[in-house]
């Protein structure tokens, strides 16, 4: 224990050494320094991990899948606007059931190894499904619903495992908590960039089918993590205890649901995704197939939706070096406030009042986009550190993947509450003149969740918010064997004594 903490302070003076001393590094020097103190304080395969997972897999494939799925959907299916709105839940259902990946990531080992089988699994379904995808001709719509769904499945089990990761990191270094959702978020944001950049090209070229089946790509990669991953073996498990480690991890989160410093966020977060309603197939559908719309070809999708994705990068940024100190509530007040109001710019473009202001629909709907993926995501950073934050010893893993999924049964209810949205209002493949209304109602609603921010916590990145310490269980004795492993490195103890009460 005394040489690890010895190592840590040598790597830490070593990277005093290193810094770069007022301005003279430049933004990359700053960067790069940023990213050496990442890798120095944590193992390289965590790092490696999350540039796989949230940068190639969710990034750059989930950029390239959306855009496939878009036209897959309207123009291999046929479907209408609100059915593609619903199933699109259907294929995000995998990301609701997370905390079950994640006890079976946190509490069963495969050949004794703790999630190493998992990356291969994940990476497996993404193959398999993407593949068939791509291969197979003139699917049924229920099968291609399935196979889309078996592979958000792959990314999900991914994604929880390396959230447990992220989330056990966010513990034992809790001053480098916003640093990591930070690191994710740009992996996911520069992925994001180029994934769309090249999205409306390869679907042109090749077709959504075609683009599936270059997604078995990151699929391979997810599974190379798995392979190559560092981790300990730890045989001679005990399989007949599981059941019995299910039952005390439930137990568990439970009991940390409970504390009102936890369930009151948890509904915050669940509310303010519910309230807004998603109602983007709708615009879409608008943007390509209407006769008064702008018609965009599908480079032209590709390419807003890639300069989009620079302005979410511009918010991971600017989270990171000047928003990240400043308290939950007040963050959360001003984007949620934004948030609601940037949802006008859809207003004034299917009113076509842009055109009248002699701005074209090209470069509007990019600054549209551009604005609402920048606010999307600053309102998204805060709940992030908020929920890692939120994640007792011994289940980090298990009870993140609980708030993560609380957070997609919010997208679930404002994805089909949009769906019956469009439904209600006739918005169909060739009928658009009530998509201002829908527009407006969606825009109303998004202010709603200014009046729940009382169940937010007024600390700040830095502070301490799960105040109860739980007893300890067996499943804290056999998750904390588990912590050993090399995919993340540990600090030897952490003191939960004084924290403070954040409400």
């Amino acid at each position: 224990m005394m040489v690890e903490e010895e190592k840590l302070k040598v790597s830490a003076e070593d990277l005093e050494e290193d810094e770069p001393q007022g301005e003279s590094g430049g933004c990359i020097g700053m960067a790069l320094y940023w990213f050496k103190v990442l890798v120095a304080e944590m193992h390289w395969s965590f790092v490696l991990g999350v540039v796989i997972v949230y940068g190639i897999s969710q990034g750059l494939g989930g950029a390239l899948n959306r855009v496939a799925t878009k036209y897959y959907m309207k123009d291999v299916q046929k479907v209408q606007p609100s059915g593609a709105q619903f199933y699109s839940g259907i294929t995000s259902i995998p990301w609701m059931v997370k905390p079950i990946w994640g006890l079976f990531t946190d509490l069963v080992p495969i050949f004794g190894y703790h999630r190493r089988p998992y990356f291969v699994f994940a990476g497996l379904l993404g193959v398999i499904s993407l593949l068939s995808l791509s291969l197979l001709e003139k699917l049924h719509l229920p099968l291609a619903i399935l196979l889309l769904t078996v592979g958000s499945a792959g990314v999900a089990i991914a994604d929880v495992t390396i959230d447990a990761c992220v989330a056990q990191n966010s513990s034992f270094h809790p001053t480098l908590a916003a640093d990591l959702q930070s690191l994710c978020a740009l992996s996911s944001s520069i992925g994001a960039l180029l994934g769309f950049s090249i999205s409306g090209i390869f679907v042109h070229l090749i077709g959504p089918k075609g683009v599936y089946g270059l997604l078995a790509i990151p699929g391979g990669l997810v599974l190379l993590v798995g392979v190559l991953l560092n981790e300990p073996h730890m045989p001679n498990f005990n399989y007949r205890q599981v059941s019995d480690k299910f039952v005390s991890a439930g137990k568990a989160m439970w009991m940390t649901l409970k504390i009102p410093n936890v369930w009151r966020p948890c509904l915050y977060m669940y509310l303010s995704l519910a309230l807004c309603l998603d109602i983007n197939e709708g615009l879409f559908y608008w943007y390509t197939d209407s006769k008064d719309g702008p018609k965009f070809s599908q480079e032209n999708v590709g390419f807003i939706f890639s300069i989009g994705s620079v302005g979410s990068l511009l918010g991971a940024l600017l989270y990171q070096y000047v928003l990240k100190d400043h308290q939950f509530r007040d963050l959360l007040f001003w984007t949620q406030l934004i948030f609601s109001l940037s949802g006008m710019l859809d207003f004034l473009l299917v009113l076509r009042l842009n055109l009248k202001f002699g701005l074209p629909d090209y470069l509007f709907i990019v600054i549209d986009e551009s604005v609402h993926q920048l606010v999307n995501r600053l309102k998204w950073m805060p709940l992030l550190v908020l929920s890692s934050k939120l994640c007792p010893r011994g289940i980090e893993g298990t009870f993140f993947a609980l708030l993560m999924s609380i957070d997609n049964v919010g997208l679930l209810s404002a994805s089909w509450g949009g769906g019956f949205l469009l439904h209600i209002l006739n918005v169909t493949r060739t009928k658009f003149h009530n998509l201002w209304l829908a527009i407006l109602l969606r825009n109303f609603l998004r202010l709603a969740p200014l009046c729940m921010l009382f169940l937010v916590p007024r600390g700040d990145s830095n502070s301490s918010i799960l105040i109860t310490e739980l007893p300890s269980s067996d499943v804290d004795n056999e998750i904390s064997e588990a912590n050993n492993i090399e995919l993340v490195s540990l600090v030897n103890g952490i003191d939960i004594d004084n924290q403070k009460e954040a409400f």
